[in-house]
């Protein structure tokens, strides 16, 4: 197919480098993070493109359809949106997907690849569109929203990409086998290997990053030959609905069925995905939310390779530090960033009850208690810069949590949330962290932290020694799951400590950062999201294990 062949020319270069990325594991983007690096007409054009979607029907040409719409987003900012989506039948779409599968899962992985990197290039150039998309149905804040929305989620789109190329080449598609038999005529076969898709794909959005942490699954199941439904959050449609539109577009130019990537639009607790997971077609689901349905699709739907990202209670140790007040300001933005609405923010600070050292001499627990809470004061006093660290409250629970704390149900208050009101957004729903004072000993604040509270309230625990803040991490990854681990030690001991306690759990860790890199945050081609060695998750973002059982392989032998 010649649109293919010049795909694959066109893309060759991105996806050798890639390649090359995943073993080099430093820095490497093929997407610009910055907005100007799109031209100075961009945020315009965008904005525009953006604008022209409200209050209007979204077209899926030739997808599955009853004729009806459904539309249930409100902006987190205030905006009206008033956007509708068709609405698809479960096995009509079902039928579709599997209808479209024979001449993708034919083509080669090198075409499926360029294909895939066709749709993110066209994702990217639209970057700001996907932006506003991406603030307006999650409540990030605009950088937040243009970074993690478009090139982050690009780069983890890319990654998956490269990671199913790799592990689909790693057989030859044709191979020669000679035995020989002594006096004998060897024994000769020519043998083919072919790679089989699973089967349709099911891929569950999440509210708070549909993109970020949509891609890896929607983009690994594409490029190992499986269709793909995407079901998004009903509060977070619109991104996921751009992604599935381009993706159409793209294939359908390529030569191939747009149904291969469908949208599957739902009213707010209507349940499809429960219908979806449990259809014999979805051999393959990926799944970001809580554990609750996370758990439910793991024990349920047994036809289908089942990829969770699930809750955690994200934990740091404070034992001693060399940049105290590096520490304090890194923190300050960890727990300020997105209102705390991140699976990687930490939630727990064990410290020491007896204080810990620090190059401006011992601090007491309450000193370091009440010296964070005035930094994340200082971080946010101004509104206008609380407004663009914090975003917007998505979930009407992260308000209610956000209100229990502000009315002390969960204990003694370090830091009081306030509420922060936007001179650009005024409708926009925003509050400040709260953070608690607990005690590590104490049955009903262990109950209290040891359950994940998403959202911007934080916990204070203290504890009697390091060592016991070490066996407290070491037991809440191993017991509740978690997304991240985060230290601070000058001590080599406790840091040896630290390491093996998160080897043993099974969680990955952050030591000592007191600069612009944050505990919540992690790159594509660099870091792994998740280990899916505890409870919070049973996959990575997106290491091999991610891509290579969405795949099977078919050998196939002549004797000639």
């Amino acid at each position: 197919m010649a649109a293919v062949d010049a795909l694959i020319e066109r893309h060759q270069e991105t996806l050798t480098r890639a390649l090359t990325a995943l073993g080099e594991r430093d820095y490497w983007s093929p997407y610009p993070e910055f907005p100007k690096a799109y031209g100075e007409g961009a945020p315009e054009e965008g904005r525009r493109a953006f604008e022209s979607l409200l209050g209007t029907p979204f077209a899926l040409p030739g997808q599955p359809s009853t004729g009806e719409l459904e539309g249930t987003e409100v902006s987190p900012f205030g905006l009206e949106l008033n956007i509708s989506y068709p609405r698809s039948e479960v096995p009509e779409l079902l039928a579709a997907a599997k209808a479209a599968q024979g001449a993708w899962a034919a083509a080669t992985p090198a075409a499926r690849a360029a294909v895939c990197l066709e749709i993110l290039a066209r994702i990217n150039a639209r970057s700001h569109e996907m932006a506003l998309a991406v603030q307006h149905t999650t409540g990030q804040a605009a950088a937040m929203a243009f970074q993690a929305g478009g090139p982050h989620a690009q780069d983890r789109g890319l990654e998956a990409v490269a990671y199913a190329y790799a592990e689909q080449a790693k057989l030859p598609a044709e191979a020669s086998w000679t035995k020989p038999q002594g006096k004998r005529d060897p024994l000769v076969l020519r043998k083919r290997f072919v790679t089989v898709p699973r089967g349709t794909a099911l891929m569950i959005g999440c509210n708070t990053f549909p993109t970020w942490n949509g891609y890896p699954g929607l983009f690994a199941s594409l490029a190992t030959g499986n269709p793909v439904v995407v079901k998004p959050h009903p509060r977070a449609v619109l991104p996921l609905a751009l992604t599935v539109r381009i993706a159409r577009e793209v294939l359908e130019e390529a030569g191939f069925d747009p149904n291969l990537v469908t949208l599957a639009a739902e009213r707010d607790r209507e349940g499809i995905a429960k219908t979806l997971a449990l259809h014999p077609d979805v051999r393959i689901i990926d799944y970001t939310g809580s554990t609750e349905f996370g758990d439910w699709l793991e024990q349920n739907a047994k036809q289908a390779l089942v990829y969770t990202e699930k809750a955690g209670v994200n934990t740091v140790v404070i034992e001693s530090t060399g940049n105290y007040k590096g520490m304090l300001a890194n923190l300050a933005f960890a727990l300020s960033l997105y209102t705390g609405q991140m699976c990687t923010t930490p939630q727990n600070l064990l410290i020491p009850r007896g204080g810990i050292e620090t190059d401006q001499g011992p601090k007491s627990y309450d000193e370091v208690v009440a010296d964070l809470a005035g930094s994340i004061e200082g971080l946010l006093g101004d509104d206008a810069r609380a407004a663009a660290i914090l975003g917007a409250v998505v979930n009407p629970a992260v308000l209610q949590r956000s209100a229990a704390a502000a009315g002390g149900e969960y204990g003694d208050l370090a830091l009081a949330p306030r509420v922060v009101t936007s001179e650009e957004f005024p409708g926009a729903t925003i509050r400040t962290p709260a953070l608690i004072k607990v005690e590590a000993h104490k049955p009903d604040d262990r109950a209290l932290f040891l359950t994940e509270c998403f959202g911007p309230v934080y916990f204070a625990v203290a504890v009697d020694s390091a060592q016991d803040a070490v066996e407290l991490l070491r037991l809440t990854v191993t017991e509740k799951g978690a997304m991240t681990a985060t230290g601070y030690t000058t001590s080599a001991e406790v840091e040896q400590q630290l390491v093996q306690a998160c080897l043993d759990s099974g969680v990955c860790l952050s030591l000592n950062l007191t600069g612009g890199v944050y505990p919540n945050q992690t790159a594509a081609f660099s870091d792994l999201h998740g280990t899916g060695a505890n409870p919070a998750a049973n996959a990575a973002y997106t290491d091999a294990a991610f891509v290579a059982n969405r795949f099977r392989v078919v050998e196939i032998r002549y004797q000639d």
